[in-house]
């Protein structure tokens, strides 16, 4: 089978849908045009930028003015980060151990420039300590930051009891989301969880690569952090792709069209998945909650015995693209920081592999990478001498 047959991996990014190049295509020929003011083309540019705004802000909850275009996720991550701190010029952060990388090194940047940071710790499935974030509060402090889903084992933060805690704070502080994996994931109205920043990408949702969006509050000051000649955004200036926010606005028409389908297709098939994974292979363990508390795409488990990396590579020889451990940071073969912060041990960690699914895929998909997850399992485990030292106990 050829390579990405099957592809598991849409955490990562995830395939095109073919109603998505089809929207982008009139923008890479006769309508390349950027937008302005004076002349007709550039006028037909802002309409049509304006609606493709509007797509997205009916998404979450917001108002057309309240997004900005930028060239992905992280940076609008950077933008709502650097600029909310920017504005406030001093004071305290909080984030926690397992948020996603993006936040993790702005945390490290900020601290560097001479903010403080605490960092929350999370418990057995990745859920942040909400005891921790209230004593964590201070008088200086003016943001909380977090990863709606965690980006490796799926759990989906407490967010109305977040919003709740730091709303009864005696001072206003700002709550940035990540919601690279939990947009068109899960319902998020940006009201009903009190967010003034969130990020979001196209490519997460089968849109094109290279384009995202920032939501931002409307009264939520941001300072400029990267500077230029504006042309689709004040915030990101410069040139961005008129096709590929054209391609955004499609897949995110596409995914809310019946957002409540979506989820439940699938949910219906990382369950399936799950039950498949139980019945073919023993000595194997789920990574992270089951149920409604974690978002409906991820499956993440840990294969005792044997590590990742092999399983990854034989599957690749199946045409089968599967991640070990976080896809973010397996550079180097180390071991995952989220699942070694929720106490897993090293072992652990290198023996996990991450499914992450989605529209395009299905059962059958699920059927034959089972079948072969299996025969490489039995393979590696017949040359581990814990594993088979565990079977002679068993007997």
């Amino acid at each position: 089978m050829k390579s990405g047959s099957v592809y598991l991996d849409n955490c990562v990014t995830s395939p095109m849908a073919p109603e998505v190049l089809q929207a982008m295509l009139p923008y890479f020929s006769e309508r390349f045009w950027f937008p302005g003011s004076f002349y007709s083309t550039a006028e037909s540019t802002n309409e049509a930028l304006s609606g493709f705004a509007h797509t997205i802000a009916e998404a979450i909850g917001a108002q057309a003015d309240e997004i900005h275009f930028t060239a992905g996720g992280t940076i609008a991550n950077n933008i709502a980060i650097k600029g909310i701190a920017g504005a406030a010029k001093k004071g305290h952060v909080i984030c926690s151990v397992v948020d996603y990388p993006d936040l993790l090194t702005n945390a490290a940047w900020l601290e560097k420039q001479g903010f403080e940071v605490s960092y929350l710790s999370a418990d057995s499935e990745a859920s942040i300590d909400l005891a921790a974030l209230k004593q964590a509060i201070r008088p200086d402090t003016f943001l909380f930051m977090t990863t709606i889903v965690n980006h490796v084992v799926g759990t989906i933060q407490p967010m109305k009891e977040i919003s709740e805690i730091l709303k009864a704070a005696d001072h206003k502080i700002y709550f940035h989301a990540d919601a690279g994996q939990a947009f068109g994931k899960m319902p998020l109205a940006v009201d009903d969880y009190g967010i003034d920043t969130m990020s979001i990408s196209a490519h997460k949702i089968h849109g094109p690569q290279g384009i995202g969006a920032l939501y931002q509050r409307k009264g939520v000051r941001v300072a400029q952090t990267i500077h230029g000649i504006k042309r689709a955004d004040n915030l990101q200036p410069g040139g961005l792709s008129i096709a590929l926010i054209a391609g955004f606005a499609k897949a995110v028409e596409l995914n809310f069209a019946d957002l409540l389908g979506s989820i439940r297709q699938l949910r219906e098939l990382s369950d399936y998945l799950y039950e498949r994974l139980l019945e073919k292979i023993d000595h194997i363990e789920l990574n992270g909650p089951q149920g409604e508390g974690r978002a409906p795409h991820n499956i993440n488990v840990s294969i005792d015995y044997i590590e990742g990396e092999s399983i990854a590579m034989m599957l690749d020889m199946h045409g089968i693209t599967v991640a070990t451990g976080s896809a973010c940071a397996s550079q180097g073969l180390k071991a995952s920081y989220v699942l070694m912060a929720i106490g897993k041990n090293h072992v652990q960690s290198h023996g996990s592999m991450k499914f992450t699914l989605s529209r395009y895929n299905t059962k059958a998909q699920i059927d034959f990478t089972v079948e072969k997850l299996a025969e490489i399992t039995a393979e590696l485990r017949k040359r581990s001498p814990l594993y088979n030292a565990i079977k002679n106990q068993e007997k």
